[in-house]
């Protein structure tokens, strides 16, 4: 198995802006574009003093444009740094921790990981999942938050899919009653998938929506009952609590999303977490 790049090979990789600005620009143009003025190829260079490259004939090609670089005052070597910082650590990365290693304020690290956490999920997508002839999905809800200081219950809900020994996807839903729940989960899932629940009276009615339902009773002590188990999403479940509770101690219900596409986006690359960092360096669109 490949190993995940470290510090070591992060800094000589990326030694400083230059470094980052030409990586950016192979990554989105190539190592040779034709300019789009002149049509010649390879022309381009740096253009000094500026993070731009020019061709010959004077086209100039800005890599940060349409990133979440573009406009920032911060070097883009922290950029890089931040970024591959949430794709080496297991419960995210708070912005104090950002703002430590980067030696920035506090307000223009909450907005890097804002940034990162937002294209996070961005990169990561949310695709359906399951199907006919595929792998059992297994759909939960989860309640995020805790209470205001007038001790009010402000739990969030979360709907969560996830197809066993594949993706998952979740989404922040208004309420947990069965329409809303439902209909969230056809654009999540497939029809004619083979979803996998506990005994909530959301998923009563499943079947009546094209997807084969099995479930288990929690309440009664029953977990697994042959190929019908909730054990994947719950286990998704505890770690997004502990890194949140863990990592971030609290999370406002705006920018839960971005959080949940964080850990969406480490779930799904579990499998090749040596990946992480550099598909994430490499999904910035061409504009």
């Amino acid at each position: 198995m490949a190993k995940t790049m470290n510090i070591q090979e992060f800094f000589k990789q990326f030694p400083d802006d230059d470094a980052c600005l030409d990586h950016l620009f192979r990554t989105r143009y190539g190592l040779e574009p034709a300019c789009e003025r002149c049509g010649e190829v390879g022309a381009f260079h740096r253009l000094a003093n500026h993070p731009a490259y020019t061709c010959n004939c004077g086209h100039h090609i800005h890599p940060m444009a349409g990133t979440p670089f573009e406009r920032s005052r911060t070097p883009l070597q922290k950029w890089y740094y931040a970024m591959f910082l949430f794709t080496a650590t297991r419960n995210g990365v708070s912005a104090k921790e950002i703002q430590r290693q980067l030696g920035v304020t506090y307000k223009c690290a909450w907005r890097i990981a804002h940034k990162i956490r937002e294209y996070m999920g961005w990169v990561d997508g949310n695709g359906p999942i399951g199907g006919r002839g595929r792998k059992v999905v297994e759909a939960d809800k989860a309640f995020i938050g805790g209470k205001d200081k007038q001790g009010q219950d402000d739990k969030v809900v979360v709907l969560g899919a996830v197809e066993r020994e594949g993706e998952i996807i979740t989404q922040v839903i208004p309420n947990r009653r069965e329409t809303t729940v439902t209909m969230a989960l056809e654009n999540m899932v497939n029809v004619g998938a083979s979803v996998a629940t506990d005994e909530a009276r959301a998923f009563s009615n499943l079947v009546d929506y094209g997807f084969n339902h099995g479930t288990v009773n929690h309440s009664k002590g029953e977990y697994v009952r042959g190929n019908i188990h909730t054990n994947t999403i719950e286990g998704f479940w505890s770690w997004v609590k502990r890194g949140i509770n863990g990592t971030h101690v609290w999370v406002s219900p705006k920018h839960l999303p971005n959080y949940l596409g964080e850990f969406e986006y480490r779930f799904n690359l579990r499998k090749q977490g040596h990946l992480m960092f550099p598909i994430l360096l490499a999904s910035f669109p061409r504009p």
